[in-house]
């Protein structure tokens, strides 16, 4: 178990710091859609940006510890947060326009895909320093 910990304690950090990011994007879209601002998909995606901010201020100090580079794992990071709001956006559409899945449902099932393609892609690519390992 000892070998372990340190993996266990990141992810748990990474879902901390997660939720962090995950209140401010569910806040944007319930006030953005409850205001009739916006429509699910889009109020989604824009809370889905603001929340990759926070994610990655949070990750890049108290998860990963990161030793490399602030502009170099900033790339890495927008280019994996670029992706994920695009999957977001499209599982966003899917379950809510053809499967008339309920917009807060669709999104707790979303973010829960998203938590996984963006945490191993943070740990494996972005925060990562040259020659360091993953663990």
């Amino acid at each position: 178990m000892n070998q372990y910990w340190p993996t266990l304690k990141r992810f748990a950090t990474y879902v901390a710091v997660g939720a962090t990011g995950t209140a401010c994007q569910y806040a944007l879209l319930l006030a953005l859609v409850q205001s009739g601002l916006a429509r699910p998909v889009l109020a989604s995606t824009v809370g889905a940006i603001v929340g990759a901010i926070v994610n990655y201020t949070l990750n890049y100090r108290y998860t990963f510890k990161s030793q490399a580079g602030i502009f170099g794992t900033a790339v890495r990071f927008a280019a994996i947060s670029v992706t994920c709001v695009g999957v977001n956006a499209v599982l966003m559409h899917v379950l809510t326009l053809d499967l008339h899945c309920q917009y807060l449902l669709a999104q707790c099932i979303t973010s829960a895909m998203i938590l996984l393609l963006t945490y191993y892609g943070n740990l494996l690519w972005t925060f990562r320093s040259h020659g360091a390992s993953a663990r």
